[in-house]
């Protein structure tokens, strides 16, 4: 059992990374400043019940989520202004193409990732669903492993997996649209016909 006495040096650290997360969530910076202050006041009644010893950050993550999950996306508001700015770990994003992408080295979708700035990327993350949107959010920018999430999002991990694919997809998929619309996708090679590599 963790003491309320310590609660502030134990969690005040976490609340740069807390308020990133919140601004992606809600996509306002009124509303994300409201969230972190009530999951800070939600976790600082329930502190007497976490258990020291085990994950703080995402113990905070998951009274974040369940907070603006439960409140904010009732709401159901899409607000006036998107002033995420703070896109320091959008370079992640260009992990989408996963494992296979990592062994084969660059691939398919890390040249497309090139093509965009920030901005688009942002959009394409904000427009997702967010039972897709929040499991990139905690893996791909918070960097929580596929367990952690699942304790988050309080869903199976095969849920958080299964999520993830289709939320990268669909990130994947909305991006290579909009470099089509803009014929930012470079031209195909034209296919070497009848050449004789010995001829000089």
């Amino acid at each position: 059992m963790a003491e309320k006495a310590t609660f502030a040096d134990d969690a005040m650290p976490l609340m740069g990374g807390l308020y990133s997360a919140a601004l992606r969530m809600t996509r306002n910076a009124a509303d994300a400043e409201d969230l972190v202050q009530e999951t800070y006041l939600k976790a600082f009644r329930a502190y007497e019940r976490f258990e020291v010893g085990t994950n703080l950050k995402a113990w905070m993550y998951r009274i974040l989520t369940n907070t603006y999950i439960n409140a904010y996306r009732k709401k159901q508001r899409r607000p006036d202004e998107s002033d995420i700015d703070d896109v320091e770990d959008l370079y992640l994003y260009r992990r989408i193409g996963g494992a296979q992408g990592a062994v084969l080295g660059r691939s398919a979708e890390d040249e497309l990732m090139d093509l965009f700035g920030e901005d688009e990327i942002k959009v394409a993350l904000e427009d997702l669903p967010d039972h897709y949107r929040m499991p990139i959010i905690l893996a791909d920018v918070e960097g929580f492993a596929y367990k952690e999430i699942a304790e988050i999002l309080d869903v199976p991990i095969g849920t958080v997996m299964s999520r993830l694919h289709r939320g990268r997809k669909q990130l994947q998929k909305r991006l290579h649209g909009f470099a089509e619309e803009n014929r930012l996708l470079p031209d195909p090679e034209p296919a070497a016909v009848g050449i004789d590599p010995g001829a000089s």
